[in-house]
């Protein structure tokens, strides 16, 4: 018989693997001292660090932050246009490219009116300043000053050589290099103020949609009706400052009709876009008025500024509570106030989003602060 060969054991796959020694890293000490002097000056001193790198890094961003703001405000007041075109059956791609090319539209007739009346106003004023600072010695108050400290000649020689060597109004930016970098920025800055601003229009309700999916179900339908209702807030706040301008560009189509002033017509558009600007707007249109009034004459000049400025006290304490009264249901004491600290804390972005954030606020008072008050 053939002998049966032994059936070898095969070693075990699952081997027993060596128990590794764990690395000595030393004994854990004691947790630090968190009451020790030293601990927390560190800390202090560390936030203190972190908080003037970021204050630092927010103010050198300063200018793109500005620039994202306004284009987000400007995104919301346009937002109602662009509602109204969708509800027309457009969709909202097609309706953001018609609000937008609208307001390009009318910035382009705009430019195309007011700009040469600009530039021969400012080339009659550079033109006559000489003869107009020579005028002044014609009143004795003045002449005397003159003839004691040499005022108005001094200014009279520093004028007449600026306009001779044509420095003029190159000297007025800062030399080539001013104009240069102040027409760079400024159109750098217009250029992203309006792609920024499509961009924000057209994803406005997708963008809001995703943040109220943030908040818990249970408040999430409140939370998006009262943001819905802040956002046409703004919307109606940009709505009524166009009525408000609409206003005041009549007026001084009236006043110069009344005064026989020239250039009636694109005065008006002119006031009209001065109307829109918070803080200085009035300023500008006021000072453009009155020179093209001096055309005229000193009268009518006098006659144009005193009653463009009569216009302006009404428009602050009569109409504009009552525009923004109906527009964003605030009153008009705070209207004001809000105007008066948002200038104050940042200048002309403080001026143009003070009042819709008053708006906002009051709001979030009456549907949220209030109501859990009451249940106290």
């Amino acid at each position: 018989m053939a002998k049966l060969k032994p059936i070898l054991k095969r070693p075990s796959l699952s081997r027993k693997k060596k128990a590794v020694a764990p690395e000595d890293f030393g004994i854990v000490g004691e947790p630090l001292n968190h009451s020790h002097p030293f601990y927390f000056g560190f800390v202090a001193a560390s936030g203190a660090v972190i908080a003037i790198t970021l204050l630092r890094a927010f103010a050198s961003a300063s200018q793109v932050f500005v620039l994202i703001i306004i284009s987000l405000f400007f995104a919301m007041g346009l937002n109602p246009a662009v509602l109204f075109i969708e509800r027309r059956g457009l969709s909202r791609a097609k309706a953001v490219a018609a609000t937008v090319s609208l307001v390009i539209g009318f910035v382009g007739v705009f430019i195309w009116i007011a700009a040469p009346l600009i530039i021969d106003q400012v080339n009659a004023l550079i033109t006559n300043a000489p003869q107009l600072i020579s005028d002044l010695k014609n009143n004795s108050t003045i002449n005397e000053l003159n003839k004691t400290y040499g005022i108005v000649d001094t200014f009279q020689a520093k004028v007449d050589s600026s306009i001779k060597d044509g420095k003029f109004v190159i000297g007025a930016f800062g030399g080539v290099l001013g104009v240069g970098k102040a027409f760079i920025s400024g159109v750098f800055s217009i250029l992203t103020i309006l792609v920024l601003t499509l961009y924000f229009l057209a994803a406005l309700p997708t963008v809001t949609k995703d943040a109220y999916r943030l908040v818990p179900a249970s408040r999430r339908e409140r939370v998006a009706k009262i943001t819905d209702a802040i956002i046409f807030r703004v919307g109606a706040f940009v709505g009524g400052q166009i009525t408000i301008s609409f206003f005041a560009s009549i007026f001084i189509f009236f006043l110069g009709l009344v005064l026989d002033l020239p250039y009636k017509s694109a005065l008006a558009l002119v006031v009209f876009v001065c109307g829109l600007i918070p803080l200085i707007g009035h300023f500008i249109g006021m000072t453009i008025v009155t020179l093209i009034a001096l055309t005229v004459s000193p009268l009518i000049a006098a006659i144009s500024l005193a009653s463009y400025i009569i216009y302006v006290q009404f428009e602050n304490y009569v109409l504009t509570p009552k525009v923004m009264k109906r527009a964003l249901s605030i009153p008009g004491l705070v209207t004001i106030i809000a105007a008066l600290i948002g200038t104050s804390l940042l200048g002309l972005v403080g001026g143009i989003l003070a009042v819709p954030i008053a708006a906002a606020v009051l709001l979030i008072l009456d549907e949220v602060v209030y109501p859990k008050a009451d249940k106290n």
